[in-house]
This record gives C-alpha cells, structure tokens and sequence, in this order.
C-alpha cells in the first residue's frame, strides 16, 4: 500500500518546491477562493507567473477549481486550498484541516 501513496507525496513536493506556489497556497489558506488575477494583485506578481504556478498547483492536486466565471470577454477561474496531508500544511506553517495549529514543540517553520 504505501507505493500508492508515493506519487501523492511526490506531487505536493513538486508542487510546494517552488517559493512563489508556498506563497499562493498560503494566500489561499487566509484569504480564501482566489482568481489568478486576485493572487497576482494579491501577492504583488505578474499575472502569467502566477497563473503558471496556479496550474501546476492544480494538476498536482494541491489545489482545485471552485468555479469559473465569465469576465470582460474571457473566463475567470477561482480556486481553492485543496492539501489534505497534514505534512504538508505544517511545512507552510497551516493548521490542520480543521483549522486547529499542529506545530507543537519548537519545530515551526523558518521565516
């Protein structure tokens, strides 16, 4: 069984390896659904950077479509926080799904 597992585990590090996604992630995890457009005004990026790392995000699973949106001649898409592994909300310094903190004792992340 924990072959299974693997590739999950080997998708959310693709996907947390990069500075920029650990940022949208955390954005997502405070602030909510979000557009690319909104994370890029958000966290003060080009829109196509973001928009990259969004779909990365995506296709590895750490995030997921919410809803898509006509707008000004185009379709918006809004995304949520989908990282379910508890490791990996500790590595961006989240709580538990449920919104409880995990950090306990002095292993907290870096800033």
């Amino acid at each position: 069984m924990a072959p299974r597992d693997r590739p999950d585990d080997n998708d959310l590090l693709v996907a947390l390896r990069h500075p920029l996604r650990r940022r949208i992630l955390r954005e997502l995890a405070t602030g909510g659904p979000a557009s690319p457009r909104q994370l890029s005004l958000a966290l003060r990026q080009p829109l196509s950077n973001v928009s990259y790392h969004v779909r990365v995000l995506a296709d590895r699973g750490a995030v997921t479509l919410m809803e898509a949106r006509p707008a000004h001649g185009s379709v918006e898409h809004f995304y949520r926080l989908a990282l379910k592994a508890s490791w990996a909300r500790q590595v961006l310094g989240l709580g538990d799904e449920d919104g409880s903190q995990t950090g306990r004792g002095s292993g907290g992340a870096a800033n």
